[in-house]
């Protein structure tokens, strides 16, 4: 210890100052990029990701891919759930979430091909043969149960994306044989929707009209109304197939299409009270202004759309308020960037005399619940979507010798990704 501090005070009073290695460096790099990223997802993958251009060698690979896999999670960003979670998946294969998550973004309709099929098969199977082994491990008595769940939840999905991956690859009575397992051992709309589907391919419209029909009626709290309207369609064509329409078909389809109108009768009349009712996309929100007037987020798509969520509480809104007006300044004359300050206060009766009394801008929106939708835990935060809609950007609180630079920069590339 005292040669250490010796050689502290000798560099000191020579000028000199202690060497810093390259591993120091990266890892004082590292902690400042994710310091900036506030935590914030997309953020985090912006700031992980530059660092891997500078330093494509790192020895923290391993930690960084796995920390882009789970923010690509988190985003539910398939291209980068795919590059970086399959990477994960070579130093972790047993690793079931990244697993899971892979396979289904290698499975998405409008992206798979033979060449991903195959590889989500490998995946799949992998998948199935760990949660196999998670069914012989032992447990307490009263954990059974749950453990049990858990099993039958997991092998259905591990059979659901074997038969999808085997049906894309050409292979459809497969397909069906483990569409029907991933049924039988957790009955779901999905499993039924996809064992419909591979029993068509196969030529077998009255067993497809079955499952199909399975898939409207399985109660399964997490198909969405577009799930079930994509098995009523399905049920409907099949039936034709089979049957040429008529007879006991029509009369299902029928009841079907009362009661679901009676629903979207009911829904249209609730969003006439609420537009935001089950918006789960924060794009397609619509807040209001301190006069009433309704503003539809998804009409200003092909701008990039910058939201300042604030409060009148909130001291160091105040301390950011004028830093966030001189970025305002800084594009003052693009017409294809769009500030909208958000109050997030309880009581919109205090907004307008707040901003009388620090005049301030007064063009403000009142969040209506868009917050909540956002998770935004702290104020002020600041979000940027890209010209198509996606967030670009997210920074929670302020840094305040660097906010100024780093939202314009950000307005920046969120203003490239949409060219």
């Amino acid at each position: 210890m005292r040669g250490i501090c010796f050689f502290l005070a000798a560099a000191f009073v020579f000028g000199q100052t202690p060497v810093v290695t390259p591993a120091q460096r990266e890892e004082q790099d590292l902690q400042h990029s994710m310091a900036e990223s506030g935590g914030s997802p997309i953020e985090v993958i912006h700031a992980l990701e530059a660092h891997l251009k500078k330093y494509p060698e790192s020895p923290k690979r391993r930690e960084i891919d796995r920390t882009l896999t789970k923010s690509a999670i988190e985003m539910r960003d398939d291209r980068r759930i795919i590059e970086y979670g399959e990477r994960a998946l070579k130093l972790d294969p047993d690793d079931l979430q990244i697993l899971d998550r892979v396979t289904g973004a290698l499975l998405q309709s409008q992206t798979t091909n033979p060449e991903r099929a195959a590889r989500a098969l490998v995946y799949a199977k992998r998948f199935e043969s760990i949660v196999l082994k998670v069914e012989k491990e032992k447990v307490e008595r009263r954990d059974l149960a749950r453990r049990k769940e858990e099993v039958d939840r997991g092998l259905s999905r591990a059979f659901l994306f074997q038969a999808r991956a085997l049906g894309t690859l050409g292979k459809h009575e497969e397909a069906v044989a483990l569409a029907r397992k991933s049924f039988d051992r957790y009955a779901s709309e999905n499993a039924a929707h996809e064992a419909g589907r591979w029993l068509l391919k196969a030529g077998r419209p009255e067993e497809a009209t079955e499952m199909f029909a399975n898939a409207l009626m399985v109660p399964d709290a997490r198909a969405t109304e577009t799930d079930r309207a994509d098995d009523r369609k399905s049920l409907g064509e099949s039936w034709a197939t089979a049957k040429g329409g008529g007879g006991l078909g029509d009369v299902i389809l029928a009841a079907y299409d009362r009661t679901n109108a009676l629903v979207a009768e009911r829904n249209r009349k609730q969003k006439v009270l609420d537009p935001n009712r089950e918006v789960t996309n924060p794009y397609l929100y619509t807040i209001l202004g301190l006069d009433g007037a309704p503003l539809k987020l998804a009409d200003l798509k092909g701008k990039v759309l910058v939201l300042d969520f604030w409060a009148t509480w909130c001291g160091p809104c105040r301390a950011q308020y004028p830093l966030y007006e001189e970025v305002k300044k800084r594009f003052k004359q693009r017409d294809d960037v769009v500030f909208l300050a958000i109050s997030t206060d309880e009581d919109p009766a205090l907004v307008k005399p707040f901003l009388e009394e620090m005049k301030w801008n007064k063009n403000v929106y009142l969040d209506e619940g868009l917050a909540r939708l956002m998770v935004v835990a702290n104020i002020p935060s600041t979000v940027v979507f890209d010209k198509q809609g996606q967030i670009s950007s997210r920074m929670n609180g302020y840094l305040p010798d660097r906010f100024v630079d780093m939202l314009s920069e950000r307005i920046q590339t969120a203003l490239s990704e949409g060219q």
